[in-house]
């Protein structure tokens, strides 16, 4: 038996809606400790890895060490979207019946709405994190790290970010066009760490970037990590201490 209520149904939602927008099955994976989800688009271009810790919870609940379970990132995403800033969300696995159902809770007047979501056959990877060495570290606030995104996805499809010792530069030129961002510790990032030689330069995708920002709404800051020519790694912080991690590849 796995049982878990979550204290926020928006968040969750938004959660949700980041993973679905790049996978299109869900792997879950609960333990003990927590709720996790690892996967790798079928391009191996972006690894998505969400952490929802025990504490994450109002109530967790499981019978054995582990259990793990796939659903439709689509009908999970139609499910999560109809939670409200007033609901809990219960989330209970049913093996017999082969579906997780979803609870949503009003926190006032306890009115609940149930979905019913299939589970999926397949095997549930419990896959490892790429060991890279990352010379570059920032952390911003989620929604600068959105604004930066949107901005250079106005010039070109791909973005190369720049790391000296005070500061980032993020570029994005085509053409006629060009975005160029400069950005230090308090003009908005919150720390900058470079333990490279500057200039560290690498380039990614626009769209693997934009794919990421739904998590914004969910989170309040973004650690950003990267090396010269290196995957990209971008965690979000969520309530609870929860972690949602991207790993994007780079542009050769």
């Amino acid at each position: 038996m796995f049982r878990a209520v979550y204290p926020a149904a928006t968040k969750f939602k938004y959660i949700v809606q980041t993973i679905a927008k790049i996978m299109d099955e869900v792997p879950f994976i609960a333990t003990q400790e927590g709720l996790e989800v690892r996967a790798l688009t079928p391009d191996k271009t972006t690894m998505i890895i969400l952490k929802l810790p025990v504490m994450a919870f109002e109530e967790y609940e499981l019978d054995e060490d582990k259990k793990k379970f796939i659903v439709a990132a689509d009908e999970l995403n139609r499910v999560a979207k109809r939670g409200t800033r007033n609901d809990l969300v219960e989330l209970k696995l049913n093996e017999e019946q082969r579906r997780l159902e979803i609870n949503f809770i009003d926190k006032k007047t306890g009115v609940t709405r149930s979905f019913y979501v299939p589970l999926r056959e397949g095997i549930v990877e419990e896959l490892a994190e790429p060991q890279v060495e990352l010379t570059v570290s920032l952390r911003m606030e989620a929604d600068d790290l959105k604004e930066i995104i949107n901005d250079a996805k106005i010039v070109s499809d791909e973005v190369e970010f720049v790391a000296y010792e005070d500061r980032l530069e993020v570029l994005s030129v085509e053409a006629q066009k060009k975005y160029h961002g400069v950005f230090r510790e308090g003009e908005p990032l919150l720390s900058l760490t470079l333990t490279g030689n500057p200039p560290v330069r690498s380039k990614y995708s626009i769209d693997l970037l934009k794919a990421s920002t739904k998590a914004t709404s969910a989170a309040e800051t973004a650690t950003i990590e990267y090396g010269e020519a290196l995957p990209m790694k971008i965690t979000f912080d969520l309530p609870g201490g929860g972690l949602l991690v991207y790993w994007i590849s780079p542009r050769v």
